[in-house]
């Protein structure tokens, strides 16, 4: 019990303890609008560096980052299939799927998939 209390404490202060270190080391100097501002051979930029970054583009990427771990959950089932009875793993399958697809009509129709307006 001790060895594992030592460990989890390690664990926990040696992260934070790097951490720490490499935030004192790293200190950057003031920034200036010089040093901020995109170089173009030595002339000033036409137009603005930064891009505004678009919406939709940030929800379907969040929307095809959950549905991605949603189907890798699935993955484990195909495993267990074979040592288990299949009729409730294909239920299970079934009843997951149905889920997802809910969610997915659902975002269909609040209108998260359309991309223009």
């Amino acid at each position: 019990m001790m060895f594992l209390m030592t460990s989890i404490s390690i664990s926990f202060i040696l992260p934070m303890l790097v951490m720490m270190i490499a935030t004192t080391l790293s200190k950057k100097s003031i920034n200036d609008r010089e040093k901020s501002s995109p170089f173009e051979c030595s002339f000033d930029p036409k137009s603005s560096a930064y891009m505004p970054f678009s919406l939709q583009f940030f929800l379907i990427a969040v929307m095809f980052f959950i549905y991605d771990v949603e189907i890798a959950m699935i993955l484990p089932i195909v495993i267990i299939s074979k040592t288990s009875n299949i009729s409730m793993c294909t239920m299970s399958t079934m009843i997951f799927i149905m889920i997802l697809l809910t969610g997915l009509y659902y975002e269909w129709n609040q209108g998260a998939l359309k991309w223009a307006n």
